[in-house]
């Protein structure tokens, strides 16, 4: 079942998260996905669930894959539900500017026609890339869509018919109103509604309560505040069980078809260990300032034999015992900026490191710790640059086409990858030169031992870099380990 909103901040989240929530108080093993590329709402998931939710994307991913991605998703649960991006329909632009891809481009987005041609009616406009629809076709999934009834009456009706029928035929199968605000509100918008034949499967009140603290990124990371969110998460699956059909909807998502045959994902290939060499170790850094992790992202490490450690850059005085490659993510370390510059001697380490050749992969957050300063407040001083936080945001879907021999990726390998950020670096770097529809340019810093770069990339495709970069961590570690 696939938790869809007619546009952004109508209370996906908190409507899918508690729907979550409440079948796991019933017993259910509940398994969650969130559409587009995404680690904070996830964050909310794991918590109502305590299963990993994982990202269905047909960009960071090509659309044969998205049935197997929502195959590994719902193992071992009862039911799945998918959280939405943005609105219904809304997805990514075509992606071009790499003249090398242009080709590439144009065979997968025949492909992925084609595909959702084939649990479609012909006649109906195919669902836009990487939207909730997409997702939704591809995969056969029934959607709920989710309405802000906020300050509507009769124009509910008027509302979600335009939604039900631009889309394919069957596409919606449910409504949940959000914001109501008194029993008589609610009647009248049903007695709308019934003329559509659309079930209205919940109605939640207004309620601050149901309100997390907004940031600039969107919600407050769940690792920052978990026992304020879990407490949050009691109250909000509670009114969920009491206002939504919870019987319905599971009624709803055991009735859809069964996912199409589809290709399967690729795990990395495992190091080759000989004459009883260790596993290369990753420290991979987390805590409250690198919460942003995608589960793709270890567990192509551990396929690829790496020993994962944790790191937590805000306590940790030195990197973990024996480390041969450091992983830094994003997150908000410009909220920690002074708690990282106060740990001085980590800083140190991971200079330390970094100077004799151990291998470092930093994505967003993890650029601006590994800068030499950051609003400010000096950081590791890996990449000769300095952050600046701003007032605007830099978002949107990439390709990458590398440019510097690094650890990650092999020169001229185009990646595929999002931004996310308010922030900027000065000097920008040539690692990558990245592209979006015509406008092309340059960002990231790499030398043969690092890639520090805004690109967030999601391995569930691709195991090519984590196979890269665990392979420089056995390097490093074989090489300091030799007489």
């Amino acid at each position: 079942m696939l938790v869809a909103g007619t546009h952004s901040g109508v209370g996906k989240t908190t409507i899918a998260t508690g729907i979550m929530a409440a079948f796991a108080q019933h017993g259910k093993r509940v398994r969650a996905a969130k559409v587009g590329p995404d680690y904070i709402d996830p964050g909310y998931h794991r918590l109502a669930t305590g299963s990993p939710s994982r990202n269905l994307d047909s960009f960071l991913s090509p659309a044969r894959l998205v049935p197997a991605l929502t195959r590994r998703a719902a193992e071992g649960g009862d039911i799945l539900i998918v959280e939405g991006v943005m609105g219904l329909f809304d997805g990514a632009g075509r992606i071009t500017g790499l003249e090398e891809e242009e080709e590439r481009e144009e065979r997968e987005e025949a492909e992925r026609v084609k595909a959702a041609r084939m649990t479609t009616d012909p006649a109906s406009v195919v669902p836009a890339r990487a939207s909730s629809a997409e997702i939704a076709v591809l995969t056969a999934t029934p959607v709920v869509l989710v309405v802000d009834a906020g300050r509507m009456s009769q124009s509910v009706a008027a509302l979600v018919h335009g939604y039900v029928s631009f889309g394919p035929p069957g596409l919606v199968k449910g409504l949940i109103l959000n914001r109501v605000g008194s029993a008589d509100h609610e009647e009248g918008l049903r007695r709308a509604l019934e003329p559509l034949g659309l079930p209205v499967l919940g109605a939640l009140r207004r309620d601050s309560a149901f309100s997390w603290r907004d940031r600039h990124l969107g919600l407050v990371p769940v690792a920052e505040h978990p026992a304020d969110i879990r407490r949050s998460l009691r109250y909000l699956a509670s009114a969920v069980a009491a206002t939504v059909d919870l019987d319905c909807l599971e009624q709803l998502a055991r009735a859809a078809p069964a996912l199409l045959p589809s290709a399967e994902l690729t795990a990395a290939s495992p190091l080759a260990t000989a004459g009883g060499r260790r596993r290369p170790r990753i420290a991979v850094a987390g805590g409250p300032a690198f919460s942003f992790l995608y589960p793709e992202t270890t567990e192509r490490f551990e396929e690829a034999g790496a020993e994962l450690v944790a790191l937590d850059p805000v306590e940790d005085p030195v990197l973990p015992e024996r480390v041969d490659g450091v992983y830094a993510g994003g997150g908000f370390p410009e909220v920690y900026a002074e708690q990282l510059a106060l740990n001085r001697p980590l800083l140190a380490d991971v200079a330390r490191f970094a100077s004799r050749g151990g291998p470092v992969w930093a994505e967003c957050g993890g650029l601006l710790w590994m800068s030499a300063v950051l609003d400010g407040h000096p950081q590791c001083g890996v990449v000769p640059a300095t952050g600046t936080m701003t007032g605007r945001l830099t978002i949107g879907y990439r390709l990458a086409s590398v440019l510097a021999d690094n650890p990650v990726a092999a020169v001229g390998t185009v990646l595929r990858g999002h931004e996310l950020h308010y922030s900027t670096l000065d000097p920008p770097g040539q690692a990558l030169r990245l592209a979006n529809g015509t406008d092309t340019w340059c960002e990231g810093h790499a030398t043969p031992s690092v890639l520090a770069t805004y690109l967030h990339q999601h391995l569930a495709a691709d195991p090519a870099p984590a196979e890269r970069f665990v392979s420089a961590a056995a390097r490093f570690g074989t090489g300091r380990e030799e007489p």
